[in-house]
């Protein structure tokens, strides 16, 4: 065994013991999430690393606080709809950016995924005075409508698109489709797997967001991030409920990235390809 040899195998073992640490770095604050959740309401402020003996009480007890199942079904009916959305809004974009040609097309483009830049926080104001407008205010579907543009997702989706082969494309109008048929009969059915991973990302995303929910929805815990609030007081914080919740919370899209986080790391590879 050369030395080269020798070398190339520490770095690679230092590499591996770099991201195994990096990975139970990052993964801790999860189990330390679930490990306080499951101790019995007593030990919760204990800092055993091994919740023992196991309890589910904590559970019962934030049910009995909040309606843990109507939060769940809110927000998923939210991020659902928000994904969707999203997903529809950039499909019809990304395909006009990507298979059509038109005058200041590409600074169109720029201006357009340059709003990817903007803070939130600079636009909120605006879409609070329009959904007040709207009498929108407290409803679900107010916290979904302002969302249902994402530049990073028209970005990726037009990444996509302009790798995909033209010739299809003029195949198809030379058969006498026009361009609605296209998208959906052509175009969308060779985008599956993309179309899939950013639907993730966008659901996880929605299904995350705490910020826009707490301005919408002012007198409500309509969503289950705001429901943690429940477990906030002036005479002190329930943290086994609150740490019960928020499991839950994580636990959907916890699995969900589970199942298809091959499909999301592919998404992110494609994009940048040609």
């Amino acid at each position: 065994m050369t030395e080269t040899t020798i070398a190339d195998r520490l770095r690679t073992a230092g590499s591996h013991l770099m991201l195994a640490v990096t990975a139970l770095i990052c993964v801790f604050p999860i189990y330390w999430l679930f490990a306080t959740a499951l101790r019995r309401p007593e030990d919760v402020t204990s800092l055993s690393p091994v919740p023992w003996p196991l309890s589910v009480a904590n559970f019962g007890n934030a049910a009995r606080e909040v309606d843990v199942a109507g939060l769940i079904a809110n927000t998923f009916v939210v991020a659902a709809l928000s994904a969707v959305g999203q997903l529809l809004v950039a499909l019809l974009a990304a395909y006009a950016f990507a298979m059509y040609a038109f005058p200041l097309q590409r600074l169109l483009y720029l201006a357009f995924v340059g709003t990817w830049l903007v803070p939130f926080q600079v636009t909120m104001l605006p879409n609070y005075i329009l959904l007040t407008r709207l009498g929108l205010l407290d409803s679900l579907i107010g916290v979904v409508v302002p969302t249902l543009c994402s530049a990073l997702a028209i970005l990726l989706l037009r990444q996509h698109m302009s790798a995909f082969p033209k010739e299809l494309v003029a195949a198809a109008r030379i058969d006498g489709r026009n361009s609605w048929s296209i998208l959906w009969t052509v175009v969308v059915p060779n985008l599956r797997p993309a179309l899939a991973a950013l639907g993730i990302l966008l659901f996880i995303n929605a299904w995350n967001d705490y910020f826009w929910p707490a301005v919408v929805l002012r007198r409500s815990n309509g969503v289950l991030q705001l429901g943690l609030r429940s477990f906030m007081g002036t005479e002190g914080d329930q943290w086994g409920p609150m740490m019960a919740v928020a499991g839950l919370a994580c636990l959907p899209v916890l699995l969900l990235y589970l199942l298809l986080q091959r499909q999301i790391v592919n998404a992110f590879v494609r994009s940048g390809l040609k």
